[in-house]
């Protein structure tokens, strides 16, 4: 049983030792929960939930309802559900899904995610490029690794750009998704100025 304390709320989980982290809360997810900040509007994914701390500290701010946690692993699960329940966190909806596959829902403001350090790239990638999709105008990804270079290319590619955060030897990723907007440089604006004005005196 961990027991994290924070705010004067105290909040227990149960794990065991097929899931992440299970002697204490994970360094790199605290480092990450630093930078963001929770409004009472905020629809969040924890993606990747394992025992399911984001999720649950999310329920801190939020209307638990307003909070979706996944993972693959049913161990994972089922303590998640357990540890809701243990924090009176009803309203918190579990999902079984394999990085976004599963997820319905869309319109997240937060997706939050500290994903495998020692795998391929193939469930980051995942993440970030369903993730975006799945965020609402504006909505912001959090991402925690140990890693940076690919993170960096990755992100800036799907969303145009990213703050890092070294944080405690983790680098802490915020991508927000903004709206494309076309930039037309000074020259065509003149070409096409000139063009109207030309088609005005022949009228």
């Amino acid at each position: 049983m961990i027991v994290y304390n924070n705010n004067e709320v105290e909040l227990k989980f149960k794990t065991n030792d097929k899931v992440f982290s299970p002697k204490a809360i994970d360094t790199g997810t605290l480092s990450m929960l630093s930078k963001v900040d929770f409004v009472p509007t905020d629809k969040v994914l924890d993606l990747g939930c394992g025992y399911g701390f984001v999720g649950i500290y999310a329920g801190q701010f939020i209307c638990p309802s307003q909070v979706i946690m996944s993972d693959i692993s049913d161990d994972a699960l089922r303590l998640a559900k357990e540890n809701i329940a243990l924090n009176n966190m009803n309203g918190i909806k579990v999902v079984k899904s394999n990085g976004l596959d599963n997820i319905d829902d869309s319109g997240f403001t937060l997706i939050l995610a500290n994903p495998p350090y020692h795998e391929d790239f193939s469930v980051p990638k995942n993440y970030i490029e369903k993730g975006y999709k799945k965020l609402a105008m504006g909505g912001k990804m959090y991402l925690v690794t140990k890693r940076k270079e690919w993170y960096k290319k990755k992100l800036i590619t799907v969303f145009g750009g990213t703050k890092i955060y070294e944080i405690n030897g983790y680098y802490v990723f915020l991508a927000e998704k903004k709206e494309y907007r076309k930039h037309v440089n000074k020259k065509n604006v003149n070409h096409l100025s000139k063009k109207l004005a030309r088609k005005k005196l022949k009228k």
